[in-house]
């Protein structure tokens, strides 16, 4: 999934309880499955950031020699600038993005 087009914001912001635990009708279980949908993308975005990382390495047994790569900085800049994954979970949450179900309920 693409996390660089998300609406999420990247300042605090208070959430209705009722708005959020509206599709579980439990205020618990929605934060449950917001964290794990957290973990999800912190995740996906974490193996994309080290793919994009490992572009730049340059594998050397000298120690001496320390280069300092712009674009590598610049993708890891852009990184710290997406909004945290729980921001993007609960964005995924309230916009009926995310899948969940019940196994006990069938």
């Amino acid at each position: 999934m693409d996390y660089k087009d998300t609406n999420a914001s990247l300042s605090t912001i208070t959430y209705d309880k009722n708005e959020l635990e509206a599709p579980t009708k439990n205020i618990y279980e929605a934060i449950s499955v917001i964290a794990k949908r957290a973990t999800q993308i912190n995740g996906d975005l974490k193996k994309e950031l080290v793919d994009k990382l490992d572009e730049f390495a340059t594998y050397n047994d000298s120690l001496e020699e320390v280069f300092e790569n712009k674009e590598q900085i610049e993708v890891s800049k852009f990184y710290e600038r997406l909004p945290k994954p729980t921001a993007i979970a609960v964005e995924e949450w309230l916009n009926n993005k995310v899948y969940f179900r019940t196994p006990d309920e069938e």
